[in-house]
């Protein structure tokens, strides 16, 4: 990193993750939540208390909402590639990059970027060319002998 740049502090720093989830849910509400982050915790018997309880016990998760928080609520510019690599509180925000207004969102907008991810995501599956799964009445030992 450059040293000579000065940076500014996370704006999750300091902030509590059920103080992070009144503001989204207060902003969004659990079904835009839902719709864009995919998680259970959003869609059934949502409330902060157990959206938190999820949240503190899977750290995958609360990252997707740390970085939801960060670049859809406070849409900040999206971090460089070796920012991207870090968990979204240990990030470094550079000073110049402020925080903005929340981008607006609608199930429509998260249902479109859905269909983008899937296609992506197949076609990440088609580059890859899996190797084909042995069926079920195969010997899943032969290999090895």
């Amino acid at each position: 990193m450059n040293e000579d740049i000065n940076y500014k502090s996370n704006p999750l720093h300091g902030v509590s993750l059920k103080n992070l989830l009144v503001e989204l849910v207060d902003h969004y509400g659990f079904e835009i939540l839902y719709a864009y982050l995919k998680l259970n915790c959003f869609k059934t018997n949502p409330s902060i208390e157990s959206s938190i309880k999820f949240l503190k016990k899977t750290s995958w998760a609360c990252e997707k909402v740390e970085a939801f928080y960060l670049y859809q609520y406070k849409n900040l510019p999206r971090a460089s590639k070796e920012q991207f690599e870090l968990p979204p509180r240990d990030r470094i925000i550079p000073e110049e990059d402020k925080p903005g207004e929340p981008a607006d969102l609608s199930l429509e907008d998260a249902e479109q970027l859905n269909e983008k991810r899937a296609k992506k995501a197949a076609q990440y599956d088609n580059r890859r060319k899996r190797r084909p799964r042995p069926k079920q009445d195969d010997d899943p030992w032969a290999h090895w002998r």
